[in-house]
């Protein structure tokens, strides 16, 4: 059994609020067009799903690129007409993320701003994944300076509805300042062997499970729902698992669907309706 040490009431998804997907970005459509169909089926429980053409949103629009994001676009408006949304998934779900790499606080404001009016004005994205998000409590202020930008920019964007999402790509626990900063923060990204021993930082359990993601790769199937008691049990209300584990070629992990996407999509259940 894993070792965990979440407060009692950290235990927030255990039956009661619905998991969903994030997706930390497929490969180009071309190469993964199976991947970018399926996001756009209807009853997949999808948060959102990150675009990333070449480390951001490239020099160009990319004309494959723009029917993927067109038709996750589509799907969304579908999902979501006719009323309010009545829980989380749909609330969220099919939202496109332009990917923007912080390098570890490296990246100069004026780079990143560049790369996200970009992705707003060609892919009309719903918010920003930032990747390789710094985690210490002195690179806090420019992330603040950051995300408050790109609100602002999100807001005056006729794409982004509910002005926009913005998840930071922390991939462990950062400094808990973080957690106002963004609306949801990836406090785990790595391998099942880690994941099933992991702990949870305590600081969590002050927020709602939809303000954290959790990403796992090397997920075996015959442990897939153990891996899920984990994910609720810690307060996760997002996640992407996959059996792929970088191995035999496979730079990213992430990059394809896992061999049980069907399987896991129907043990989380419908989200997105028509």
């Amino acid at each position: 059994m894993p070792h965990l040490t979440a407060p009692a009431d950290a235990r927030r998804t255990a039956g009661g609020e619905q998991l969903g997907f994030g997706v930390p970005g497929y490969a180009h459509p071309l190469l993964a067009p199976a991947e970018w169909a399926g996001l756009a089926r209807p009853g997949t429980p999808l948060h959102w799903a990150v675009l990333n053409i070449a480390d951001g949103p490239g020099s160009r629009p990319d004309p494959h690129c723009l029917e993927a994001a067109g038709r996750l676009h589509n799907a969304r408006e579908r999902a979501l007409h006719g009323g309010s949304p009545d829980d989380t998934v749909r609330a969220s779900g099919g939202r496109l993320l332009g990917h923007l790499d912080l390098a570890h606080g490296e990246r100069p404001f004026e780079e990143l701003i560049a790369d996200a009016r970009s992705f707003i004005d060609w892919y009309r994205i719903g918010g920003f994944y930032l990747a390789r998000c710094p985690t210490e409590r002195a690179g806090l202020p420019a992330v603040r300076r950051l995300t408050g930008t790109l609100h602002a920019l999100l807001a005056e964007s006729d794409s982004a509805d509910g002005g926009g999402r913005l998840v930071l790509g922390h991939g462990t626990h950062p400094y808990p300042g973080y957690a106002e900063a963004a609306d949801q923060l990836v406090t785990f990204q790595g391998p099942w062997t880690d994941y099933r021993w992991s702990q949870v930082a305590e600081w969590t359990a002050d927020y709602p499970p939809e303000r954290f993601a959790h990403f796992v790769h090397g997920v075996p199937r015959t442990h897939l729902e153990e891996a899920m008691r984990i994910a609720r049990w810690q307060g996760a209300g997002t996640i992407f698992f996959t059996d792929r584990d970088g191995r035999s070629g496979q730079s990213d992990p992430f990059a394809t669907l896992p061999r049980y996407w069907d399987e896991i999509v129907s043990q989380i259940g419908p989200g997105i309706s028509e």
